[in-house]
């Protein structure tokens, strides 16, 4: 068995997929692991360059764009999880890492976080300090999970407000250090490390979520089995973040759709009818407000030669 499997999801990011798989085989450490890049229906030759320049890189490709999800599904199934027999659902690896190709990894990381799980042995997923270009730390890397409550404090901007009081800043847990390792309730999929038994536990990601929020419901789901999901700062990895999906207009939309299936899947249930209709109706109101604001920046860039050159 493998120390680590490592399934990668590109789209259309042929460039960022080549140095973040530099990054990886640069790796110095002493574990085992194996890579499997799912091209989720590239149109700029990523799948060639990874034969061509990767070839110890298993290469799955995807007829279609089934979603973040689908595409990393179909890596896991390559890796041995979710057959149909005992046998294959054990899967071939000890852990797992979800990796995004706009990210680069330091010669250590991949060995700084197995060595972080395997000393915490009740941890089922965790995640390293994202940092972005700017050296910002990116603020998705550890989360709470989008309660009503939590939500409500978002998507009315107390969050922005208040972001050092535990309440209104629990969303992206701004209130506490970096620096600090914690216990948290969600990292990113862009890099998120899981046991291979939390996932024999709770199963594959769920292919509802198109982009967006499949990584949160799957934190939610490990949780509720009985495992800790950890942040931890003394592994930093630089993050482009959305580079598939930068001014994407499907992206827009399924970011506020992925907010509706998680709330439905998780809390509509047992959420009053009147906080109910506020989370649900703030979402379709900032989400609208965000789509019309991007739609206004394509025609102005239509109609502009020079802000069409500048982009």
């Amino acid at each position: 068995m493998l120390d680590l499997g490592i399934v990668l999801v590109s789209y259309n990011t042929c460039d960022l997929l080549r140095d973040c798989l530099g990054s990886v085989y640069e790796s110095r450490d002493d574990l085992s692991f194996k890579v499997v890049v799912v091209d989720n229906a590239s149109t700029d030759g990523s799948a060639e360059m990874v034969r061509q320049e990767f070839p110890q890189a298993e290469l799955v490709i995807s007829a279609h764009n089934g979603g973040y999800a689908y595409a990393n599904n179909l890596g896991l199934k390559a890796l041995g999880f979710g057959g149909a027999t005992e046998v294959e659902a054990l899967g071939t690896v000890t852990y797992v890492l979800l990796l995004n190709p706009d990210t680069v990894l330091p010669p250590r990381a991949l060995s700084d976080m197995r060595d972080f799980m395997a000393a915490r042995p009740q941890v089922g997923v965790a995640g390293p300090r994202l940092v972005l270009p700017n050296g910002e730390l990116d603020r998705a890397c550890r989360r709470s999970f989008p309660t009503p409550q939590v939500s409500f404090y978002r998507m009315t901007g107390l969050s922005r407000l208040f972001p050092r009081s535990s309440r209104f800043g629990a969303y992206n847990l701004t209130y506490l250090d970096e620096n600090q390792e914690a216990e948290v309730d969600s990292v990113v999929g862009a890099f998120m490390m899981l046991h291979s038994s939390a996932i024999r536990k709770v199963g594959l990601l769920d292919e509802s979520f198109f982009m967006y929020g499949e990584d949160l419901d799957w934190c939610y789901r490990i949780h509720q089995s009985g495992w800790q999901v950890r942040y931890n700062p003394n592994c930093t990895v630089l993050h482009y973040k959305r580079a598939s999906s930068r001014h994407s207009h499907r992206a827009q939309v399924e970011f506020y759709r992925a907010m509706l299936v998680f709330y439905d899947k998780h809390y509509a249930a047992t959420t009053p009818f009147w906080l109910h209709w506020l989370v649900v109706g703030g979402i379709y109101v900032r989400g609208g407000a965000v789509l019309l604001k991007e739609n206004l920046r394509r025609a102005f860039a239509c109609n502009n030669p020079t802000a069409r050159r500048a982009r």
